[in-house]
Protein backbone atom coordinates (compact mmCIF):
# COMPACT_ATOMS: atom_id res chain seq x y z
CA UNK A 1 0.00 0.00 0.00
CA UNK A 2 0.94 3.33 -0.68
CA UNK A 3 1.34 5.67 1.80
CA UNK A 4 -0.41 9.09 1.34
CA UNK A 5 2.24 11.74 1.08
CA UNK A 6 1.64 15.40 3.38
CA UNK A 7 1.86 18.42 1.68
CA UNK A 8 3.52 20.95 3.25
CA UNK A 9 3.14 24.02 1.12
CA UNK A 10 -0.07 25.41 -0.68
CA UNK A 11 -0.04 27.03 -3.28
CA UNK A 12 -0.43 30.95 -3.37
CA UNK A 13 -3.85 31.80 -2.04
CA UNK A 14 -4.70 33.63 -5.24
CA UNK A 15 -4.53 30.03 -7.01
CA UNK A 16 -6.25 28.71 -4.60
CA UNK A 17 -9.24 30.30 -5.02
CA UNK A 18 -9.43 31.53 -8.52
CA UNK A 19 -9.69 27.39 -8.80
CA UNK A 20 -13.18 27.92 -7.07
CA UNK A 21 -15.07 30.01 -9.49
CA UNK A 22 -18.19 31.06 -7.20
CA UNK A 23 -19.02 34.23 -7.51
CA UNK A 24 -19.48 35.13 -4.12
CA UNK A 25 -15.85 34.08 -3.14
CA UNK A 26 -14.09 36.39 -5.94
CA UNK A 27 -16.47 39.04 -4.23
CA UNK A 28 -15.20 38.13 -0.86
CA UNK A 29 -11.72 38.21 -2.00
CA UNK A 30 -12.08 41.65 -3.66
CA UNK A 31 -13.94 42.95 -0.23
CA UNK A 32 -10.27 41.33 1.25
CA UNK A 33 -7.96 43.16 -0.96
CA UNK A 34 -10.33 46.85 -0.95
CA UNK A 35 -10.17 46.65 2.61
CA UNK A 36 -6.99 45.66 3.37
CA UNK A 37 -8.11 42.31 5.48
CA UNK A 38 -6.28 39.79 4.91
CA UNK A 39 -4.26 40.94 2.25
CA UNK A 40 -2.18 44.11 1.48
CA UNK A 41 -4.60 46.89 0.49
CA UNK A 42 -4.74 47.00 -3.62
CA UNK A 43 -7.84 48.70 -4.81
CA UNK A 44 -6.71 48.04 -8.26
CA UNK A 45 -6.71 44.22 -7.44
CA UNK A 46 -9.96 44.71 -5.87
CA UNK A 47 -11.68 45.88 -8.96
CA UNK A 48 -10.86 42.98 -11.17
CA UNK A 49 -11.94 40.73 -8.44
CA UNK A 50 -15.31 42.50 -8.09
CA UNK A 51 -15.41 42.32 -11.50
CA UNK A 52 -14.73 38.59 -12.12
CA UNK A 53 -17.91 38.45 -9.90
CA UNK A 54 -19.91 40.72 -11.60
CA UNK A 55 -19.78 39.41 -14.97
CA UNK A 56 -21.17 36.11 -13.24
CA UNK A 57 -24.32 38.49 -12.28
CA UNK A 58 -23.15 38.61 -8.62
CA UNK A 59 -25.39 41.60 -7.37
CA UNK A 60 -23.06 42.49 -4.50
CA UNK A 61 -20.02 42.67 -6.60
CA UNK A 62 -21.95 44.61 -9.32
CA UNK A 63 -22.93 47.17 -6.51
CA UNK A 64 -19.32 47.42 -5.52
CA UNK A 65 -17.66 47.55 -9.23
CA UNK A 66 -20.30 50.39 -9.65
CA UNK A 67 -18.71 52.62 -6.76
CA UNK A 68 -15.05 52.17 -7.64
CA UNK A 69 -16.06 53.45 -10.86
CA UNK A 70 -17.91 56.16 -9.37
CA UNK A 71 -14.87 56.96 -7.22
CA UNK A 72 -12.21 56.52 -9.78
CA UNK A 73 -10.78 53.55 -7.57
CA UNK A 74 -8.67 50.65 -8.88
CA UNK A 75 -10.18 51.65 -12.28
CA UNK A 76 -10.55 55.11 -14.52
CA UNK A 77 -13.40 56.80 -12.97
CA UNK A 78 -16.31 57.05 -15.09
CA UNK A 79 -20.05 57.64 -13.87
CA UNK A 80 -21.37 56.00 -16.79
CA UNK A 81 -20.12 52.77 -16.52
CA UNK A 82 -20.89 53.26 -12.99
CA UNK A 83 -24.33 53.83 -13.96
CA UNK A 84 -24.32 50.66 -15.79
CA UNK A 85 -23.44 48.62 -13.23
CA UNK A 86 -25.40 50.33 -10.42
CA UNK A 87 -28.70 49.72 -12.60
CA UNK A 88 -27.26 45.81 -13.39
CA UNK A 89 -27.43 45.03 -9.22
CA UNK A 90 -30.54 46.79 -9.05
CA UNK A 91 -32.63 45.06 -11.76
CA UNK A 92 -32.07 41.74 -9.25
CA UNK A 93 -33.38 43.69 -6.14
CA UNK A 94 -30.08 44.93 -4.43
CA UNK A 95 -31.29 47.17 -1.91
CA UNK A 96 -27.92 49.55 -2.00
CA UNK A 97 -27.70 49.34 -5.67
CA UNK A 98 -30.97 50.42 -6.07
CA UNK A 99 -30.50 53.48 -3.16
CA UNK A 100 -27.54 54.59 -5.04
CA UNK A 101 -29.37 53.97 -8.54
CA UNK A 102 -31.45 56.91 -6.75
CA UNK A 103 -29.24 59.06 -5.45
CA UNK A 104 -27.54 58.92 -9.41
CA UNK A 105 -30.91 60.36 -10.92
CA UNK A 106 -31.13 62.72 -8.12
CA UNK A 107 -27.82 64.62 -8.80
CA UNK A 108 -27.56 63.78 -12.68
CA UNK A 109 -24.31 61.25 -12.32
CA UNK A 110 -23.78 59.84 -15.39
CA UNK A 111 -27.39 60.27 -16.36
CA UNK A 112 -29.97 62.93 -16.75
CA UNK A 113 -31.32 64.12 -13.80
CA UNK A 114 -34.89 62.78 -12.87
CA UNK A 115 -36.64 62.94 -9.79
CA UNK A 116 -39.44 60.90 -10.67
CA UNK A 117 -37.14 57.77 -11.28
CA UNK A 118 -35.03 58.88 -8.25
CA UNK A 119 -38.79 58.32 -6.23
CA UNK A 120 -38.97 54.83 -8.40
CA UNK A 121 -35.97 53.42 -7.03
CA UNK A 122 -36.37 55.13 -3.66
CA UNK A 123 -39.28 53.40 -3.04
CA UNK A 124 -38.00 49.89 -4.77
CA UNK A 125 -35.43 50.13 -2.04
CA UNK A 126 -37.53 51.84 0.71
CA UNK A 127 -39.75 48.91 0.54
CA UNK A 128 -36.93 46.25 1.71
CA UNK A 129 -36.57 48.52 4.69
CA UNK A 130 -33.90 49.71 3.45
CA UNK A 131 -33.27 53.45 6.14
CA UNK A 132 -31.33 55.68 3.65
CA UNK A 133 -33.51 55.12 1.04
CA UNK A 134 -36.67 55.60 3.94
CA UNK A 135 -35.33 58.81 4.58
CA UNK A 136 -34.20 60.42 1.38
CA UNK A 137 -38.31 58.93 0.07
CA UNK A 138 -39.40 60.94 2.49
CA UNK A 139 -37.09 64.17 1.51
CA UNK A 140 -38.49 63.75 -1.95
CA UNK A 141 -41.94 63.55 -0.09
CA UNK A 142 -41.47 66.69 1.68
CA UNK A 143 -40.28 69.00 -1.25
CA UNK A 144 -42.75 67.57 -3.63
CA UNK A 145 -39.79 66.40 -5.66
CA UNK A 146 -40.57 63.40 -8.53
CA UNK A 147 -43.42 63.03 -6.51
CA UNK A 148 -47.37 65.12 -5.10
CA UNK A 149 -45.90 66.42 -2.18
CA UNK A 150 -47.14 65.49 0.88
CA UNK A 151 -46.00 66.14 4.45
CA UNK A 152 -47.56 63.38 6.35
CA UNK A 153 -46.22 60.85 3.53
CA UNK A 154 -42.60 61.87 4.21
CA UNK A 155 -43.55 61.66 8.02
CA UNK A 156 -44.57 58.03 7.44
CA UNK A 157 -40.99 57.32 5.99
CA UNK A 158 -39.14 59.30 8.22
CA UNK A 159 -40.53 57.43 10.68
CA UNK A 160 -40.11 53.96 9.44
CA UNK A 161 -36.16 55.11 9.06
CA UNK A 162 -35.92 57.15 12.63
CA UNK A 163 -37.35 53.65 13.72
CA UNK A 164 -34.15 52.00 12.57
CA UNK A 165 -31.74 54.48 14.75
CA UNK A 166 -31.06 56.44 11.11
CA UNK A 167 -29.96 59.69 12.55
CA UNK A 168 -30.58 61.41 9.76
CA UNK A 169 -34.31 60.47 9.47
CA UNK A 170 -34.87 61.18 13.62
CA UNK A 171 -33.25 65.10 12.72
CA UNK A 172 -35.59 64.95 9.67
CA UNK A 173 -38.69 63.68 11.61
CA UNK A 174 -38.06 66.31 14.69
CA UNK A 175 -38.21 68.99 12.31
CA UNK A 176 -41.65 67.72 10.97
CA UNK A 177 -42.76 67.88 14.67
CA UNK A 178 -41.19 71.71 15.30
CA UNK A 179 -42.71 72.94 12.22
CA UNK A 180 -45.87 70.67 12.36
CA UNK A 181 -45.59 69.35 8.97
CA UNK A 182 -48.03 66.02 8.33
CA UNK A 183 -48.17 65.85 12.20
CA UNK A 184 -49.66 68.03 14.87
CA UNK A 185 -47.23 70.54 16.12
CA UNK A 186 -45.28 69.38 19.11
CA UNK A 187 -41.77 70.93 20.37
CA UNK A 188 -41.46 68.20 22.81
CA UNK A 189 -41.69 65.54 20.51
CA UNK A 190 -39.17 67.61 18.18
CA UNK A 191 -36.91 67.84 21.06
CA UNK A 192 -37.10 63.99 21.52
CA UNK A 193 -35.86 63.22 18.44
CA UNK A 194 -33.53 65.35 17.94
CA UNK A 195 -31.97 64.18 20.72
CA UNK A 196 -31.53 61.02 19.38
CA UNK A 197 -30.01 62.03 16.30
CA UNK A 198 -27.79 64.49 18.35
CA UNK A 199 -26.57 61.43 20.46
CA UNK A 200 -25.53 59.37 17.61
CA UNK A 201 -23.24 62.31 16.28
CA UNK A 202 -25.86 64.16 14.27
CA UNK A 203 -24.77 67.27 13.46
CA UNK A 204 -27.92 68.76 12.07
CA UNK A 205 -29.73 67.28 15.13
CA UNK A 206 -26.96 68.72 17.64
CA UNK A 207 -27.78 72.28 15.89
CA UNK A 208 -31.33 71.86 16.23
CA UNK A 209 -31.25 70.82 19.67
CA UNK A 210 -28.85 73.79 20.57
CA UNK A 211 -31.61 76.08 18.57
CA UNK A 212 -34.18 74.52 20.74
CA UNK A 213 -32.60 75.09 24.18
CA UNK A 214 -31.77 78.49 23.02
CA UNK A 215 -35.45 79.27 21.97
CA UNK A 216 -36.74 77.39 25.11
CA UNK A 217 -38.84 75.36 22.73
CA UNK A 218 -39.84 72.09 24.03
CA UNK A 219 -37.43 72.32 26.97
CA UNK A 220 -36.90 74.77 29.66
CA UNK A 221 -34.82 77.97 27.89
CA UNK A 222 -31.03 76.80 28.71
CA UNK A 223 -28.16 79.12 26.89
CA UNK A 224 -25.52 77.07 28.76
CA UNK A 225 -27.17 73.56 26.92
CA UNK A 226 -27.49 75.77 23.86
CA UNK A 227 -24.08 76.50 24.07
CA UNK A 228 -23.05 73.42 24.69
CA UNK A 229 -24.44 71.55 21.41
CA UNK A 230 -23.31 74.31 19.43
CA UNK A 231 -19.85 74.28 20.69
CA UNK A 232 -20.12 70.19 19.73
CA UNK A 233 -20.59 71.31 15.85
CA UNK A 234 -18.53 74.14 16.08
CA UNK A 235 -15.34 71.97 17.43
CA UNK A 236 -16.34 69.61 14.44
CA UNK A 237 -16.01 72.44 12.08
CA UNK A 238 -19.36 72.54 10.76
CA UNK A 239 -20.57 76.34 9.80
CA UNK A 240 -23.62 76.72 11.02
CA UNK A 241 -22.47 75.36 14.45
CA UNK A 242 -19.32 78.26 14.85
CA UNK A 243 -21.64 80.94 13.96
CA UNK A 244 -24.09 79.91 16.64
CA UNK A 245 -21.79 80.06 18.89
CA UNK A 246 -20.41 83.43 17.88
CA UNK A 247 -24.25 84.65 18.28
CA UNK A 248 -24.18 83.35 22.09
CA UNK A 249 -20.83 85.07 23.08
CA UNK A 250 -21.27 87.89 20.73
CA UNK A 251 -25.14 88.46 23.21
CA UNK A 252 -23.45 87.00 26.21
CA UNK A 253 -25.80 84.01 26.14
CA UNK A 254 -25.22 81.28 28.87
CA UNK A 255 -21.55 82.71 28.73
CA UNK A 256 -19.21 86.04 29.33
CA UNK A 257 -19.64 88.01 26.58
CA UNK A 258 -16.63 88.64 24.82
CA UNK A 259 -16.65 90.18 21.08
CA UNK A 260 -13.26 88.88 20.45
CA UNK A 261 -14.24 84.99 20.82
CA UNK A 262 -17.66 85.87 18.96
CA UNK A 263 -15.48 87.38 16.05
CA UNK A 264 -12.82 84.48 16.01
CA UNK A 265 -15.77 81.93 15.60
CA UNK A 266 -17.96 84.29 12.86
CA UNK A 267 -14.40 83.89 10.99
CA UNK A 268 -13.85 80.29 11.03
CA UNK A 269 -17.43 80.29 9.41
CA UNK A 270 -16.68 83.08 7.63
CA UNK A 271 -14.20 81.66 5.49
CA UNK A 272 -15.88 78.29 4.91
CA UNK A 273 -17.92 80.69 2.98
CA UNK A 274 -21.43 80.76 5.49
CA UNK A 275 -22.99 83.83 4.28
CA UNK A 276 -24.64 84.73 7.54
CA UNK A 277 -21.14 84.82 9.69
CA UNK A 278 -19.59 87.23 7.20
CA UNK A 279 -22.36 89.34 7.64
CA UNK A 280 -22.21 89.18 11.29
CA UNK A 281 -18.26 89.46 11.07
CA UNK A 282 -18.78 92.67 8.76
CA UNK A 283 -21.21 93.96 11.91
CA UNK A 284 -18.31 93.43 14.39
CA UNK A 285 -16.16 94.98 12.03
CA UNK A 286 -18.42 98.39 11.65
CA UNK A 287 -19.41 98.48 15.39
CA UNK A 288 -15.38 98.15 16.71
CA UNK A 289 -16.58 95.19 18.73
CA UNK A 290 -13.81 92.28 19.21
CA UNK A 291 -11.78 93.50 16.25
CA UNK A 292 -10.61 97.18 15.35
CA UNK A 293 -12.79 99.68 14.14
CA UNK A 294 -12.66 98.59 9.89
CA UNK A 295 -15.64 100.10 7.49
CA UNK A 296 -14.05 98.98 4.69
CA UNK A 297 -13.31 95.61 6.35
CA UNK A 298 -16.70 95.37 7.11
CA UNK A 299 -18.17 96.18 3.76
CA UNK A 300 -16.15 93.31 2.53
CA UNK A 301 -17.55 90.91 4.43
CA UNK A 302 -21.30 92.23 3.62
CA UNK A 303 -20.02 91.77 -0.30
CA UNK A 304 -19.26 88.36 0.25
CA UNK A 305 -22.47 87.24 2.11
CA UNK A 306 -24.52 89.95 -0.36
CA UNK A 307 -23.47 88.27 -3.30
CA UNK A 308 -24.55 85.13 -2.04
CA UNK A 309 -28.40 87.14 -2.01
CA UNK A 310 -28.13 86.57 1.52
CA UNK A 311 -30.69 89.69 2.54
CA UNK A 312 -29.99 91.37 5.80
CA UNK A 313 -25.82 91.71 4.37
CA UNK A 314 -27.36 93.13 0.79
CA UNK A 315 -29.55 95.60 3.30
CA UNK A 316 -26.52 96.40 5.40
CA UNK A 317 -23.97 96.58 2.66
CA UNK A 318 -27.10 99.29 1.44
CA UNK A 319 -26.96 101.50 4.47
CA UNK A 320 -22.58 101.08 4.04
CA UNK A 321 -23.11 102.78 0.80
CA UNK A 322 -26.45 105.36 1.48
CA UNK A 323 -24.02 106.62 4.43
CA UNK A 324 -20.88 106.73 2.84
CA UNK A 325 -18.94 104.46 5.20
CA UNK A 326 -16.05 102.47 3.83
CA UNK A 327 -16.17 104.42 0.46
CA UNK A 328 -17.70 107.27 -0.53
CA UNK A 329 -21.80 107.57 -0.64
CA UNK A 330 -23.13 106.25 -3.51
CA UNK A 331 -26.91 106.23 -3.75
CA UNK A 332 -27.12 104.32 -7.34
CA UNK A 333 -25.44 101.15 -5.26
CA UNK A 334 -27.47 101.99 -2.08
CA UNK A 335 -30.64 101.30 -4.11
CA UNK A 336 -29.15 98.55 -5.83
CA UNK A 337 -28.29 96.27 -2.63
CA UNK A 338 -31.60 97.45 -0.86
CA UNK A 339 -33.16 96.38 -3.88
CA UNK A 340 -31.79 92.78 -4.23
CA UNK A 341 -33.29 92.80 -0.63
CA UNK A 342 -36.80 93.91 -0.60
CA UNK A 343 -37.32 91.92 -3.28
CA UNK A 344 -36.79 89.07 -0.81
CA UNK A 345 -39.53 90.32 1.18
CA UNK A 346 -36.44 92.25 3.64
CA UNK A 347 -38.95 94.73 5.98
CA UNK A 348 -35.45 96.95 6.80
CA UNK A 349 -34.29 96.77 2.97
CA UNK A 350 -37.97 98.07 2.22
CA UNK A 351 -38.09 101.05 4.44
CA UNK A 352 -34.76 102.01 2.80
CA UNK A 353 -36.04 101.44 -0.69
CA UNK A 354 -39.20 103.85 0.52
CA UNK A 355 -36.76 106.59 2.03
CA UNK A 356 -34.48 106.87 -1.18
CA UNK A 357 -37.58 107.45 -3.11
CA UNK A 358 -39.02 109.87 -0.26
CA UNK A 359 -36.22 112.13 -0.58
CA UNK A 360 -35.18 111.40 -4.09
CA UNK A 361 -31.77 110.39 -2.93
CA UNK A 362 -30.03 108.31 -6.41
CA UNK A 363 -33.26 108.30 -8.48
CA UNK A 364 -35.97 110.82 -9.16
CA UNK A 365 -38.69 111.60 -6.00
CA UNK A 366 -41.50 109.38 -6.53
CA UNK A 367 -43.54 109.59 -3.55
CA UNK A 368 -45.73 106.86 -5.11
CA UNK A 369 -42.99 104.33 -5.23
CA UNK A 370 -42.23 105.62 -1.94
CA UNK A 371 -45.33 105.02 -0.44
CA UNK A 372 -45.45 101.55 -2.12
CA UNK A 373 -42.45 100.15 -0.52
CA UNK A 374 -42.95 101.87 2.98
CA UNK A 375 -46.41 99.75 2.85
CA UNK A 376 -44.55 96.87 2.16
CA UNK A 377 -42.34 97.03 5.05
CA UNK A 378 -45.40 98.51 7.47
CA UNK A 379 -47.38 95.22 6.80
CA UNK A 380 -44.46 93.14 8.07
CA UNK A 381 -44.37 95.58 11.31
CA UNK A 382 -41.84 97.75 10.35
CA UNK A 383 -42.26 100.93 13.28
CA UNK A 384 -39.82 103.13 11.07
CA UNK A 385 -42.20 102.17 7.94
CA UNK A 386 -45.49 102.90 9.89
CA UNK A 387 -44.24 106.12 11.02
CA UNK A 388 -43.40 107.30 7.25
CA UNK A 389 -46.86 105.94 6.20
CA UNK A 390 -48.72 107.63 8.49
CA UNK A 391 -46.82 110.63 7.58
CA UNK A 392 -47.95 109.92 3.97
CA UNK A 393 -51.29 109.77 4.55
CA UNK A 394 -51.60 112.87 6.51
CA UNK A 395 -49.94 115.19 4.04
CA UNK A 396 -50.97 113.07 0.55
CA UNK A 397 -48.11 112.11 -1.05
CA UNK A 398 -48.51 109.27 -3.23
CA UNK A 399 -51.94 108.69 -1.73
CA UNK A 400 -55.40 110.82 -1.38
CA UNK A 401 -55.05 111.90 1.80
CA UNK A 402 -56.66 109.82 4.60
CA UNK A 403 -56.53 110.68 8.59
CA UNK A 404 -57.69 107.55 9.29
CA UNK A 405 -54.90 105.76 7.78
CA UNK A 406 -52.97 108.31 9.06
CA UNK A 407 -53.62 107.83 12.61
CA UNK A 408 -53.81 104.07 12.04
CA UNK A 409 -50.53 103.90 11.15
CA UNK A 410 -48.94 106.33 13.50
CA UNK A 411 -50.80 104.59 16.70
CA UNK A 412 -48.91 101.17 15.29
CA UNK A 413 -45.39 102.67 15.47
CA UNK A 414 -45.74 104.25 18.59
CA UNK A 415 -46.82 100.66 19.63
CA UNK A 416 -43.96 98.74 17.62
CA UNK A 417 -40.93 101.13 18.49
CA UNK A 418 -38.56 99.82 21.04
CA UNK A 419 -37.65 101.40 24.29
CA UNK A 420 -34.20 102.29 22.82
CA UNK A 421 -35.52 104.05 20.24
CA UNK A 422 -37.21 106.66 22.45
CA UNK A 423 -37.44 109.60 20.34
CA UNK A 424 -38.85 107.74 17.11
CA UNK A 425 -41.63 106.59 19.41
CA UNK A 426 -41.97 110.50 20.66
CA UNK A 427 -42.17 111.91 16.92
CA UNK A 428 -44.97 108.90 16.20
CA UNK A 429 -46.70 109.77 18.92
CA UNK A 430 -46.90 113.45 18.51
CA UNK A 431 -47.50 113.32 15.10
CA UNK A 432 -50.47 111.28 16.02
CA UNK A 433 -51.55 114.00 18.42
CA UNK A 434 -51.12 116.25 15.87
CA UNK A 435 -53.21 114.41 13.54
CA UNK A 436 -55.96 113.64 15.74
CA UNK A 437 -56.68 117.58 16.07
CA UNK A 438 -58.23 117.44 12.92
CA UNK A 439 -60.50 114.30 13.43
CA UNK A 440 -64.11 114.02 14.94
CA UNK A 441 -63.67 111.81 17.75
CA UNK A 442 -65.20 108.68 16.03
CA UNK A 443 -63.11 108.92 13.05
CA UNK A 444 -60.38 108.71 16.03
CA UNK A 445 -62.30 105.56 17.26
CA UNK A 446 -62.19 104.69 14.01
CA UNK A 447 -58.68 104.27 13.40
CA UNK A 448 -57.98 103.11 16.99
CA UNK A 449 -60.36 99.96 16.42
CA UNK A 450 -58.18 99.59 12.95
CA UNK A 451 -54.84 99.61 14.60
CA UNK A 452 -56.42 97.00 17.04
CA UNK A 453 -57.31 94.40 14.19
CA UNK A 454 -54.61 94.99 12.16
CA UNK A 455 -52.02 91.58 12.09
CA UNK A 456 -48.04 91.66 10.57
CA UNK A 457 -48.16 89.96 7.45
CA UNK A 458 -45.31 87.03 7.90
CA UNK A 459 -42.33 87.71 5.84
CA UNK A 460 -41.70 85.39 3.15
CA UNK A 461 -38.18 85.76 4.33
CA UNK A 462 -38.49 84.50 7.84
CA UNK A 463 -38.12 80.89 7.17
CA UNK A 464 -36.71 79.05 4.69
CA UNK A 465 -36.56 75.37 4.55
CA UNK A 466 -33.99 73.11 2.43
CA UNK A 467 -33.14 69.50 2.01
CA UNK A 468 -30.03 68.62 1.11
CA UNK A 469 -28.56 65.99 -0.77
CA UNK A 470 -28.51 63.86 2.39
CA UNK A 471 -31.69 64.91 3.80
CA UNK A 472 -31.11 66.67 6.30
CA UNK A 473 -33.62 69.93 6.65
CA UNK A 474 -32.44 73.39 7.71
CA UNK A 475 -34.60 76.06 8.31
CA UNK A 476 -33.29 79.76 8.53
CA UNK A 477 -35.04 82.30 10.93
CA UNK A 478 -33.27 85.50 12.04
CA UNK A 479 -33.01 86.06 15.94
CA UNK A 480 -32.74 89.63 15.36
CA UNK A 481 -34.70 91.55 12.99
CA UNK A 482 -33.50 94.80 11.15
CA UNK A 483 -35.08 97.71 11.71
CA UNK A 484 -34.59 100.86 9.85
CA UNK A 485 -32.20 102.37 7.31
CA UNK A 486 -28.31 102.61 9.22
CA UNK A 487 -29.45 99.50 11.64
CA UNK A 488 -27.27 96.85 11.60
CA UNK A 489 -28.42 92.81 13.09
CA UNK A 490 -26.64 89.96 13.66
CA UNK A 491 -28.25 86.63 12.66
CA UNK A 492 -28.90 83.25 14.76
CA UNK A 493 -30.02 80.28 11.44
CA UNK A 494 -31.93 78.08 12.93
CA UNK A 495 -31.36 74.76 11.14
Amino acid sequence: MTEARLISNFPPLRVVLSIRREASSHYDLGLMYARGQGAPRNEAEAAQWFRSSADQGYARAQYMLARMYSAGQGVPQDVTEAFAWYRKAADQGYARAQYALARVYSVGEGVSRDHTEAVTWYRKAAQQGYAHAQNDLGVMYESGQGVAQDHAEAVAWYRKAADQEHAPAQNNLGFMYERGRGVPQDHVEAVEWYRRAAAQGNLGAQLNLGVMYERGQGVAKDYAEALKWFRKTADRGFALGQNNLGYLYERGCGVPQDHAEAAKWYRKAADQGYAHAQNNLGVLYESGQGVAQDCAEARKWFLKAADQGFAVAQYNLGVMCETGQGAPKDYAEARRWFRAAADQDNASAQFGLGVLYDNGYGVEQNYAEALKWYRKAADQGDAAAQLNLGIMYYYSRGVPQDYVEGHKWLNLAASRFLPSEGEKRARAIKNREILAKKMTQWRIEEAQKLAREWKPRPSAGDCETRSDSQGMNWATNLSAATRSSGAFATTLWRP
